[in-house]
């Protein structure tokens, strides 16, 4: 326990000092100015160190070289969420807690990169997530922290997080700019090109990403406005996989394609390498352009197939119903070579240079157990984003956002007759669709220190009716190194 605290204690430290060198480092390693890398397809790392295009001002707390073959950052966000206590007839062992609570959590990342040659680069990332979620984290689908790992028993010892190389095969000679960043170190990309990934990473940097419904550290922060809650990705309790990636560019739109391992054990933290009998596909389609008042737009179609050691609702209720098992149970009926499929429709549209509309659809078949992510089988998602400049704050951004999750009918019966899944389970069940209000705003206070005041309002968590609604206000501290 006491090396795990040292090693804690320790991160945010050499954090800092890596920070406080590099600027001095990435200066006397000035490189070739022909970089090329960066599809700028992410998770919305940290920014980057340059000045805003806008404002002038810098968002890091250090700068960050545009020519140098390395790239060397660190994040750190703390989030604190608070609830008063809420109305519910009953409770069970999976149920978001009805009286009141407070909980913080805390990430840290340190963010390294090399750009090998100009087509070359390799990552390594690692990261430390300490403190808790609200209820352990149980009880909604769209659960209120992202920044939260649903295993508190892992605890703060920092780990790898992502180690990955990235190839990039050049399709034409023109070239199109690109944002340096933890996942991409050129400025520069051929317009036309093919791009290769493989290694430890989070899908969902590359997938399913959006400007401005992606990113709990300066943006909003439920589970399922961060990503399509049907997206049942890949990942293990900590949010990351095993995973290769293809990808082709071209101008207007991109097709991506990526095989990743899937968890041993639904929410499991230990990855399946048997990629005969477990494993997950997934599909993606971007376009670009400027249909709709000549502003930029971009829409997503994503597809995933998942193969697994999956449990079957309506099985579990049937054991149930035969004297099988006290209560219906989805670990009895796991099996290998089952698989769960879905859908997703992601979209965003500027409508003046300050202010944008965002949304997702998701679709999940629902007959198999949820796996990785949340208990979602549809989701609806509509909101929109806005700068400060009318008020001359530049960087400050706000937004607000609606979202709308389901499950289906035997999923709803699992659970009304008592089953838990690996989030849900209050014992009984009066279905309804968990409906989730959230709104934020994020100051820069300065350089890269970032406040946020959040709010969430959510009716009938984890569906059911007979509970909430209930309240999440929360207050965020974020710094960019």
């Amino acid at each position: 326990m006491r090396c795990s605290f040292a090693q804690f204690a320790l991160l945010p430290f050499c954090l800092l000092l890596v920070c406080l060198i590099s600027p001095e480092t990435a200066r006397s390693q000035e490189s070739r100015s022909d970089n090329p890398s960066q599809p700028g397809t992410s998770n919305s790392p940290p920014v980057t160190g340059k000045d805003d295009a806008d404002s002038g001002d810098m968002l890091t707390l250090f700068p960050h070289s545009d020519t140098a073959p390395f790239w060397i950052s660190g994040q750190a966000n703390i989030v604190f969420q608070w609830h008063p206590s809420f109305q519910a007839k009953y409770s069970g062992l999976n149920s978001f807690r009805s009286r009141g609570e407070n909980a913080t959590s805390k990430v840290y990342t340190l963010f390294l990169g090399y750009q090998l040659t100009h087509y070359t680069e390799v990552f390594m990332d690692v990261e430390s997530t300490g403190g808790r979620g609200l209820s352990a984290a149980l009880g909604i689908a769209g659960f209120v922290n992202l920044d939260v790992v649903r295993n508190p028993e892992l605890g703060p010892v920092p780990y790898l997080a992502r180690a990955m190389v990235r190839q990039i095969i050049p399709l034409s000679n023109e070239r199109v700019s690109a944002e340096r960043g933890p996942f991409g170190l050129a400025t520069s990309l051929p317009a036309r090109r093919l791009e290769f990934r493989a290694g430890k990473m989070g899908l969902v940097d590359f997938f399913d990403t959006n400007s401005w419904g992606t990113d709990s550290r300066l943006q909003f922060l439920n589970w399922t406005v961060d990503n399509n809650g049907a997206y049942d990705y890949a990942a293990n309790t900590r949010g990351y996989t095993d995973a290769a990636i293809l990808e082709y560019d071209d101008h207007w739109f991109t097709v991506r394609f990526g095989e990743a391992l899937m968890p041993k054990v639904a929410n499991g933290i230990f990855l399946d390498a048997d990629l005969s009998r477990a494993r997950s596909e997934n599909l993606e389609l971007d376009a670009t352009g400027n249909l709709f008042w000549h502003r930029a737009g971009t829409v997503r179609l994503v597809g995933f197939l998942n193969h697994a050691n999956m449990g079957d609702y309506e099985e579990a209720i049937r054991d149930f119903k035969n004297g099988e098992t006290p209560v219906p149970d989805i670990i009895f009926t796991r099996r290998q070579g089952r698989h769960k499929y879905g859908f997703g429709l992601n979209f965003e549209q500027e409508l003046t240079s300050q202010l944008g509309v965002f949304g997702r659809l998701g679709w999940g078949d629902g007959r198999n157990e949820s796996f990785a992510y949340t208990e979602v089988d549809r989701t609806l998602e509509l909101g929109i984003f806005t700068k400060a400049e009318k008020w001359k704050r530049r960087n400050d951004r706000a937004g607000a956002v609606f979202v709308m999750n389901g499950i289906v009918a035997a999923h709803q019966e699992y659970l009304a007759l008592g089953g838990r899944g690996f989030l849900l389970g209050d014992g009984a069940l009066t279905y309804g669709h968990e409906k989730i209000f959230e709104g934020f705003y994020t100051a820069h206070l300065w350089r890269g220190f970032f406040a946020s005041f959040d709010i969430q309002h959510l009716n009938n968590p984890g569906y059911n009716k007979d509970r909430g609604p209930l309240v999440v206000p929360t207050l965020r501290f974020h710094v960019d190194f």
